[in-house]
């Protein structure tokens, strides 16, 4: 009989201890409702987030391209024979810096002898007419000449003159002041710069349409050649000051400007040419190195928020927003720009709201 009621008594409060628990508040859950999570200070997510107040922060809208180093034009010069001919003499040697002017080599041409012909026969022609003209002159002023060889020997002395013009602006182009018929031409540096380039051998022979032998270049300023996209082309004007980056110098520096923007756009790429000019001083820039160009546009106040706090779904961007003590509201915004640490927020939240930073994995469940 005792024993059955001890039984019983047993009974009475495991039932007991069942329908107690069972009759307790769930207020360990999640409380989700129409894109509202309520988190309760007993549940184990609570201490795993993390809240910010947003606030406005200065932006520069970074576009960045990719580029090239080069030579810019008028500091860079191509050395080609001007006739076919044979070398004598070579007075350079590569990574020589020289003047406008310098002697480079000397090479002996039939073509240039011709050259030179044409400019002493022009230069005896000359003398000859001018005596004339004045032998006509001084007769008719003693009465015994004729006004019309007169009037011939003058038309023929200028004609003449004309002739030698040219002849000797034959020889200008190639830097050259005549010499005796025969003398080799001698070839002279277009430019001030340094010997990048020197395919020369003494004794070999050039034709006429050879390729360079030699290559002058002047390279205390470069250029970067970059492209941008025709969306940013927006951002970027003549003579904005732009950063550099080469891989061959990572840890390095470097600055240049906007030196020009081509007026026309790739069809085919969406994109516009953008010449940057750096300064070269130490020659570390090479022509035909890629360089990364960051071009800064000017700086405004923005939203910025953590990428951790930015959730995805589908399509769509949002954020968990504080709306109580323990309440957040799922809110939808439309981001920009974004690096490793940060994205811009263009809509959708302003500031001295607070967000969600961390913890906005445990709510994917929200409706």
């Amino acid at each position: 009989m005792r024993k059955t009621v001890l039984t019983m008594v047993l009974l009475t409060i495991v039932t007991s201890c069942k329908n107690s628990k069972s009759e307790t508040p769930q207020d360990q859950d999640l409380l989700i409702k129409n894109n509202q999570v309520t988190v309760p200070e007993t549940h184990p997510v609570f201490k795993k987030i993390k809240t910010q107040v947003v606030t406005e922060q200065e932006h520069s809208d970074g576009v960045i391209s990719a580029g090239t180093i080069q030579a810019i034009p008028n500091h860079y010069a191509e050395i080609a024979s001007p006739f076919s001919g044979r070398i004598t003499k070579s007075f350079i040697q590569l990574g020589q810096n020289i003047s406008a002017g310098s002697p480079l080599f000397e090479i002996l041409s039939s073509d240039y002898f011709s050259v030179q012909k044409d400019y002493t026969d022009a230069l005896n022609d000359v003398q000859l007419a001018e005596k004339n003209y004045r032998r006509q002159q001084d007769l008719v002023k003693h009465g015994v000449g004729i006004q019309k060889e007169l009037d011939e020997a003058e038309t023929d002395f200028k004609n003449k003159k004309t002739s030698l013009s040219n002849a000797s602006s034959a020889l200008k182009i190639y830097n050259s002041k005549g010499g005796g018929i025969g003398s080799p031409l001698l070839v002279r540096a277009p430019i001030n710069g340094e010997i990048i380039s020197n395919k020369i051998v003494n004794g070999q022979y050039l034709k006429g349409d050879a390729d360079p032998v030699m290559i002058i270049a002047e390279l205390s300023k470069v250029w970067i050649s970059g492209d941008v996209k025709e969306k940013d082309i927006r951002f970027v004007n003549k003579g904005d000051q732009v950063s550099v980056k080469v891989s061959a110098y990572p840890d390095r520096n470097i600055t240049g400007k906007v030196y020009h923007i081509n007026e026309i756009v790739d069809e085919d790429t969406r994109s516009i040419k953008v010449l940057i000019e750096c300064n070269n001083p130490d020659r570390k820039l090479k022509p035909g190195m890629y360089a990364t160009v960051n071009f800064s546009t000017t700086p405004e106040k923005t939203v910025m928020i953590p990428v951790t706090a930015l959730m995805q779904q589908d399509n769509s961007q949002y954020v968990w927003v504080k709306t109580g003590k323990s309440q957040y509201t799922k809110r939808a915004v439309t981001t920009g720009e974004t690096d490793q640490k940060t994205v811009r927020i263009i809509s959708g939240l302003k500031s001295g709201e607070t967000i969600m930073t961390e913890g906005g994995i445990y709510m994917l469940d929200a409706k």
